[in-house]
This record gives C-alpha cells, sequence and structure tokens, in this order.
C-alpha cells in the first residue's frame, strides 16, 4: 500500500438498501453486509487475504446509514504511515476533527477531518493489532 493514497471510500445512504441496489445494478459492484453493524462493504476490485485490492489501479469501499448532521457526498480514505502525527499536522494547516481515532478491529485505525473549506476526508493508517 502507498503512503498517501487513496485507500477506501464510503458512501453514505439514508435508507438502508435503495443506494446498495443503485450501485449493484448501475457497476455491478458486490455488497456484503458486515455481521453485527450496519455497514456494507463494496468490492469493486478483486481483493487479497486482508480486504485489500489485490492488484493496483482500484478500491473498494463501504456504504452505510448517513452520520447525523453530515449533508455531505462519498468520503475518500487516504493512507498515511501516522495516524496521530497526520491528524496533528492537518490540524496545525487548519482542518477540523470531525471523528476522532477510531479503530477497525484487525485492520486499522481512522479519523474523519474536514478540511480549511468544510470538505470532509479520512486519514488511514493499516494495523493489524488494532482494537
Amino acid at each position: 500500500m502507498h503512503k498517501n493514497s487513496v485507500v477506501h471510500f464510503e458512501i453514505y445512504e439514508d435508507e438502508n438498501g435503495k443506494l446498495r441496489q443503485f450501485y449493484t445494478s448501475l457497476f455491478d459492484w458486490t455488497i456484503q453486509q458486515m455481521p453485527g453493524v450496519d455497514y456494507g462493504l463494496i468490492q469493486t476490485v478483486e481483493t487479497d487475504e486482508k480486504g485489500m485490492p489485490s492488484k493496483p489501479g482500484g478500491i473498494n469501499g463501504g456504504i452505510m446509514k448517513r452520520p447525523p448532521g453530515y449533508e455531505g457526498a462519498w468520503i475518500n480514505y487516504v493512507n498515511v504511515e501516522s495516524l496521530d502525527a497526520s491528524v496533528e499536522r492537518a490540524q496545525k494547516l487548519g482542518a477540523k476533527v470531525m471523528k476522532g481515532r477510531s479503530a477497525v478491529p484487525g485492520m486499522g485505525w481512522f479519523a474523519i477531518l474536514s478540511d480549511p473549506q468544510g470538505n470532509p476526508f479520512a486519514l488511514w493508517q493499516s494495523d493489524a493489532n488494532a482494537k
């Protein structure tokens, strides 16, 4: 995985299922429901055993219920070496934290921020030991 590359995207939906059907019909994407959470994994390209794209040139994503108060569209995740250092640097440059450091168990850590003009983006740090 390349440092500072987009590694994941998320689509937010208002009604569970309708956008999932739209995107599977439009692009032939496979959307797998994660057990125990309202989150669908979107597979746009083949993945390896860790769920990461097995070939360069594509990314996979997710679909979930729109977070309260969020009116934006898709959100992209950028791979970084250090989540904490990148969040700190982004804040010094004028970004605001929308969702602080959070774990995706067994995969890594993420945070969601907004840039100085209010555009959301997310940072991702891989870590198989994340809990």
